[in-house]
């Protein structure tokens, strides 16, 4: 047996040897990781193909991580340029994609949402998609999830545009829509009382 073909065949024992979970898993690149959880709180996993991992305070977020909260579970996401994002229980939130000084797309599959982004920061373009609607974003801090038994947004400061059905809807600071049911436009905006602000806020852990 030629040495060339030895080797050949060492080389297909290895690698029928190693796990199928480390044969699927992706390379990371560095460029990848865009931020790290901050305050958690419960059970937080973030998904990313087939491989799964728990969130600890300081573990890093990489784009297309699935982040996952479990009942009464909350989360702070810390991203690169000082963007926060605060999630509530049963929440699954995607890092589609995020460039610290750009912006990016965040897909919020279930559960409650803060978003929070200081004023003396540069502004960013940001998106973050629902079932409900899309959610264009410029600098600002505003709320998004389960609230008094439809979808509602409501913004603290800033401004953001709230779009669903082929509706827009512009919100500015105390302003707040909902949406009953994915596929129907927006609310009129309307100002939120204090009663419903401080319970939403409460669903993310704040």
């Amino acid at each position: 047996m030629s040495d060339i073909l030895k080797l050949e065949l060492t080389r297909r024992l290895l690698l029928a040897a190693l796990p199928a979970t480390f044969l699927a898993a992706p390379a990371l690149a560095k460029d990848d990781v865009v931020g790290a959880a901050g305050d958690v709180r419960g059970k937080v996993v973030a998904r990313r193909r087939e491989t799964v991992r728990d969130l600890a305070a300081g573990a890093g977020l990489r784009l297309r991580d699935l982040v996952e909260t479990d009942v009464e579970s909350f989360a702070r996401l810390d991203f690169s340029g000082g963007t926060i994002v605060h999630l509530g229980s049963k929440a699954k939130l995607k890092i589609d994609k995020f460039v610290a000084e750009t912006g990016g797309l965040l897909q919020l599959g279930e559960g409650a949402m803060m978003f929070d982004r200081a004023d003396d920061l540069p502004k960013i373009k940001l998106t973050v998609r629902s079932r409900f609607g899309l959610i264009a974003v410029r600098g600002t801090k505003f709320f998004a999830g389960p609230s008094k038994g439809v979808f509602g947004i409501f913004v603290e400061r800033g401004e953001v545009q709230v779009t669903a059905a082929g509706v827009s809807r512009s919100l500015k600071a105390g302003d707040g829509v909902d949406i009953a049911k994915p596929g129907q436009p927006p609310s009129e905006v309307k100002q939120w009382g204090k009663p419903r602000i401080e319970a939403a806020y409460a669903s993310v852990g704040l």
